[in-house]
């Protein structure tokens, strides 16, 4: 299926009311109450007991869902949780309107404090890139290994595809993108979004691309959804400004867990050129990059970062699950998500 052939559903005036946030066959849905923000849980059990726990962060205007084709890969090697951040998926907004940065990672460290499952395996997609440097700079006792898939981190120069994700973050911008795009269909809007953040949208499935079409459909429901996006864009930004030791690259040069770095060669968000630029900055990492993938690679071709993931694992501990290996074929959890079946071309560096 080509870019331009992804399905047709109705329009959003004849689609039914949208349902609850979905769950993919195997995953469980928790609420976390912390001191000032409550935070929904997706989990996946384990194929066995006593595995080692990972947590998993999503990107702007993602959510949990995210990671569920990338769980389902993994679950015979770790015990995974992802976290929807404060104001997406089905986390309500922080009580303090704070969408920093440092909001962001202060969540995360509470909501991994509470359940005592440090230290874990940490991942990031772009925001959730930012946010995990973070966690891993400030608080490497709960750190064991960390993944980013395509983090946000600062660039000098920005790709034109990206600006108008940025210019989010300038006020007034949003509600004025509101009112713009107030005829647009729940399909007009995921189809925008998968141009932008997919390498190739024809890899995402039918039953996918519908999954997708009915959460974009709940979210444009929810009151705070555009003040979520906007602040947390603005948030990303104003850390791109910052200097000395709160700098994103400086905490970056801090981490001290083994670091797995991801990075989509048709990536419109973040820039390609900065792979190599992460792989100096991060002590002891590895490199992976994904000339076909977009900006979601563990979307688009899950199986590879997780059998990137598992090279990581068994070099950093020893193990790496039963057979050491991730069949070309696996299938990941529908959702808006890509076909999984073959591996991509994969070029890998180790720092």
């Amino acid at each position: 299926m080509s870019a331009s052939e992804l399905p047709s559903v109705p329009p959003t005036s004849v689609l039914p009311e949208p349902a609850a946030v979905r769950v993919a066959e195997g995953e469980q849905l928790r609420s976390v109450r912390l001191p000032g923000v409550t935070l929904t849980v997706r989990s996946r059990p384990p194929a066995h007991e006593g595995l080692p726990p990972a947590f998993f962060v999503h990107g702007l205007g993602g959510s949990s869902l995210n990671w569920s084709a990338l769980m389902a890969l993994l679950d015979d090697v770790v015990d995974s949780e992802a976290v929807d951040l404060p104001g997406f998926g089905d986390s309500p907004p922080p009580d303090d309107g704070d969408y920093s940065i440092t909001a962001h990672a202060r969540a995360v460290i509470r909501c991994l404090e509470a359940s005592g499952r440090g230290p874990v395996h940490l991942f990031g997609n772009s925001l959730g890139g930012a946010v995990v440097t973070r966690v891993a700079a400030v608080r490497p006792d709960l750190v064991r290994t960390l993944t980013l898939v395509s983090p946000a981190l600062p660039e000098l120069r920005v790709q034109r595809t990206a600006v108008p994700t940025g210019l989010l973050a300038v006020p007034g911008v949003a509600p004025l993108f509101t009112r713009i795009t107030r005829e647009w269909t729940a399909e007009q809007r995921v189809r925008g979004v998968l141009q932008l953040c997919y390498g190739d949208p024809g890899r995402v499935t039918p039953e996918g691309f519908r999954h997708a079409v009915e959460e974009m459909e709940r979210r444009l429901r929810l009151p705070y959804f555009w003040d979520a996006m906007a602040r947390s864009a603005r948030g990303l930004v104003s850390a791109y400004t910052l200097g000395g030791q709160q700098g994103l690259w400086r905490q970056a040069e801090r981490v001290l867990a083994p670091t797995l770095l991801v990075y989509g060669g048709r990536d419109q968000l973040v820039g390609f050129r900065m792979a190599q630029r992460s792989a100096r900055a991060f002590r002891d990492s590895r490199l992976v990059t994904l000339p076909d993938a977009g900006h979601v690679a563990m979307m688009e071709y899950p199986d590879t970062v997780a059998l990137s993931f598992r090279e990581l694992l068994r070099d950093a501990t020893g193990y790496a699950g039963e057979g050491d290996t991730v069949q070309p074929d696996a299938q990941g959890a529908p959702g808006p998500s890509a076909d999984t079946g073959g591996l991509t071309t994969a070029e890998i560096t180790r720092g």
